[in-house]
């Protein structure tokens, strides 16, 4: 079996996001989103426990993986930093390896709205990143926190799990903590995070009803809260926000979140023609009429409230496609596969 160093490498250089490690099959990586082979050789039962073993870091680590079923971490291999998940299936461990930029991109390189470069300008409220997984979330919200790095005197708290990029200090003071290492969880983190003096938050995944809560909390006493959903609109994500409380909270939960709720981004990553992928992206900018949309619970209309908000910088996903389309970046086929409205794509783009 190639050792991770050379996997890495060899996924590196043929320009592939993730690798996976599975019992009896080759190992294969993922390149313009395809899962392609990349050697002949079959993974025996050996090498996969052999693999985790070395990934896993130490004995104890290996112990929990073989106990719980499932280890996160972070790891640097063939110099490149890496994101890992171990995991057993059928009583083998498996491996999902995502390969991450050392650089952290440029915000205006990757082909986000125009509006989205006015967020670092922002003092308070929640902003989420939202999309499915590997969708580009890390890295966006990556280049908006490096943004602010290079530009404002503030203070930055990112609670990630694990930590994936890496940033490097110029006007910002900034603590990356690690859920599982320096604190126990995203919500146990975040409510301390409220006595560091901070001015910018980032929390890795709203997963539950106390680092909402917590967040919204933190928006409200005036801190820039970055936050992600595993949600596809940005209605599913106020809907998905809202419905981790009782019912007899959301009313309350509706109105805090119309007052503190700043934007949502709403991200795909697409085949392009030739290869590589291109950002499709819906973009809501929280106007007065989504507010009451979103205290009234009327979170339907609010897709037709972003279709009418162009002129402020909002964008729907269907909106996106279509331009991708006109700029020659993806297929006609893929645009509709990926639409939300395919009638309505379909009669645009002619």
């Amino acid at each position: 079996m190639m050792t991770m160093d050379e996997l890495v490498a060899k996924a590196k250089a043929d320009g592939a996001s993730d690798i996976h490690l599975i019992c009896d099959l080759p190992p294969k990586y993922r390149k313009s989103g395809d899962l392609e082979d990349m050697s002949d050789q079959i993974l025996t039962k050996e090498d996969c426990l052999s693999m985790a073993r070395t990934v896993s870091g130490s004995e104890e680590a290996f112990n929990k993986l073989m106990t719980e079923g499932e280890l996160d971490a972070a790891d640097s291999f063939a110099g490149n930093r890496c994101r890992i998940h171990l995991f057993k299936q059928q009583g083998i461990p498996s491996l999902a390896l995502r390969i991450l930029s050392e650089e952290i991109p440029d915000l205006e390189t990757l082909g986000l709205p125009l509006a989205v470069l006015d967020l670092p300008k922002l003092h308070k409220g929640i902003v989420l990143v939202t999309g499915e997984t590997g969708s580009g979330k890390s890295t966006t919200l990556a280049a908006l926190l490096d943004n602010i790095n290079h530009n404002y005197k503030r203070h930055i708290v990112t609670l990630e799990d694990p930590v994936e990029y890496i940033y490097h200090p110029d006007k910002c003071a900034i603590n990356q903590r690690e859920v599982g290492k320096d604190t126990k969880s995203f919500a146990m983190g975040l409510r301390a995070s409220l006595r560091e003096d901070p001015n910018v938050i980032l929390i890795g995944e709203m997963r539950d009803r106390d680092t909402i809560e917590t967040a919204i909390t933190a928006a409200e006493t005036g801190h820039l809260v970055f936050g992600t959903l595993h949600t596809g609109s940005a209605a599913d994500s106020v809907d998905r926000m809202v419905q981790v409380f009782p019912e007899g909270l959301q009313p309350q939960i509706r109105l805090q979140l119309s007052m503190c709720l700043v934007a949502v981004l709403t991200q795909q990553l697409i085949q392009k023609k030739g290869g590589g992928r291109a950002l499709a992206a819906e973009y809501m900018i929280v106007t007065d009429a989504i507010r009451n949309l979103i205290r009234t619970g009327n979170t339907p209309q609010i897709a037709n409230a972003v279709a009418t908000s162009a002129d402020i910088g909002g964008q729907t996903m269907d909106m996106a496609l279509i331009s991708l389309v006109r700029k020659g970046l993806i297929t006609r086929e893929n645009a509709l596969h990926y639409a939300v409205n395919k009638e309505f794509v379909q009669r645009q783009m002619g």
